[in-house]
């Protein structure tokens, strides 16, 4: 057999969703060209993570420190440090994602804070410039969905502090004032400026305890159980995702997924007390600017959705909810909760619409800019589909 048969025989041999470009049915433009942004459409035999990838690259973008607070995600003790970092001058980012897990001697209320001790020898200036604070909740879908929201939506603030040498403060005093019940989720974004070093922990204590006061009495670190997104202080906080290929509507339907794991490694850092190397598992709390170009061909348009690709992998990947930032196409630019009017999307055939890219006669090529964070409470990655369909 020549080479020519050899090969042919191997073709016929692949799966035929290796084969066959997915084909964009009357009925499935109708449904993506019909639907409100950010509503469920429901695609029949159409959604499928065999796509083929748009390749980009993927830069480190200058950002703040970064730190994330999600080990143990449950905090079965009842009181407890459950992080504890230390930052240097400049800007921080803080993810906050715990959990009142006590239930042993039983269940109970607690409080959940976040105060940041200054280790500098001069006053510390604390300047908080942007921040979502969610009120406690066991339907975590709601809080990332709603944290990313706030975070996104916030306008710059200004609110000043100053933190004597050796002194703490709550970062934030709504959580000083919260009950947490067993099983809520404590969620929060946080961004500022410090002018001096400091040490930042996140403690849980009875809801009668100011967390300055716990922090003084408490001796030791919770320690880290290994498991969930996990916890410590990471030096990346900002990606730019550059897509050199330009997308055209004459071509197949393609996705980028980004914090898959694979494709996208986690970010790694370090735990502070404990001083090992952690990762990231899941980039949460990390922002990623995505920078791209479309051409249009013969009139079309191009949508842009997105599904819960993960949907089959266990109990906890049953749903996902996301908030992301869309620039202008049929819809106006900005932030968009996905889904819009539902709290979350669950398997296939569901799919999010995101937006529709119109084609403008004046421009040969056009730009499309997405802000995307990885979904707390979301099973990744989350795709984003690029669909070409007659306008």
């Amino acid at each position: 057999m020549n080479k020519k048969n050899v090969l042919l025989s191997l073709l016929f041999m692949l799966p035929a969703t290796f084969l066959l470009a997915q084909k964009v049915t009357p009925e499935i433009r109708q449904a993506l060209t019909t639907a409100k942004q950010g509503s469920i459409v429901k695609l029949e035999n159409f959604l499928t993570e065999k796509l083929p990838l748009i390749p980009y690259q993927k830069i480190v973008s200058p950002g703040p420190q970064f730190i994330i607070s999600d080990d143990p995600e449950y905090i079965r003790v009842p009181e407890a440090i459950a992080l504890q970092e230390t930052v240097q001058p400049g800007t921080v980012r803080f993810y906050l994602y715990n959990v009142n897990g006590v239930k042993e001697p039983r269940q109970m209320e607690r409080k959940i804070t976040v105060v940041i001790k200054n280790l500098g020898n001069t006053p510390m200036r604390l300047q908080m410039l942007r921040y979502a604070s969610q009120k406690p909740t066991t339907n975590y879908f709601l809080a990332g969905k709603n944290g990313l929201r706030d975070y996104l939506m916030d306008q710059p603030v200004k609110y000043v502090y100053t933190i004597k040498p050796g002194e703490a403060i709550p970062l934030d005093p709504q959580l000083e004032k919260n009950i947490v019940k067993y099983d809520e989720l404590v969620h929060g974004f946080y961004e500022f400026l410090v002018d001096q070093p400091g040490q930042i922990s996140v403690i849980q204590t009875d809801t009668r305890t100011s967390g300055i006061t716990a922090l003084k009495r408490i001796k030791s670190v919770h320690p880290p159980k290994g498991i969930n997104a996990g916890r410590g202080l990471f030096g990346v906080s900002n990606y730019l995702v550059k897509v050199s290929d330009t997308i055209r509507t004459d071509g197949e339907v393609k996705h980028l997924v980004v914090a898959d794991g694979k494709l996208d490694p986690w970010i790694v850092g370090t735990e502070g007390s404990t001083g090992k190397v952690i990762q990231n598992a899941g980039n949460y709390g990390v922002m990623y600017h995505i920078d791209m170009k479309w051409k249009s061909t013969d009139g079309k348009g191009l949508a842009l959705i997105t599904w819960n690709s993960r949907s089959g992998d266990n109990q906890w990947c049953g749903g996902m909810a996301n908030t992301m930032v869309v620039s202008k196409g049929k819809f106006k630019e900005g932030v968009v909760q996905l889904p819009s009017e539902e709290l979350r999307v669950r398997a296939a055939p569901d799919a999010i619409l995101i937006q529709v890219f119109q084609p403008d006669p004046s421009k040969e090529v056009q730009d499309i800019k997405l802000t995307y964070s990885p979904p707390g409470a979301s099973c990744l990655p989350t795709p984003l589909i690029f669909v070409p369909v007659d306008l």
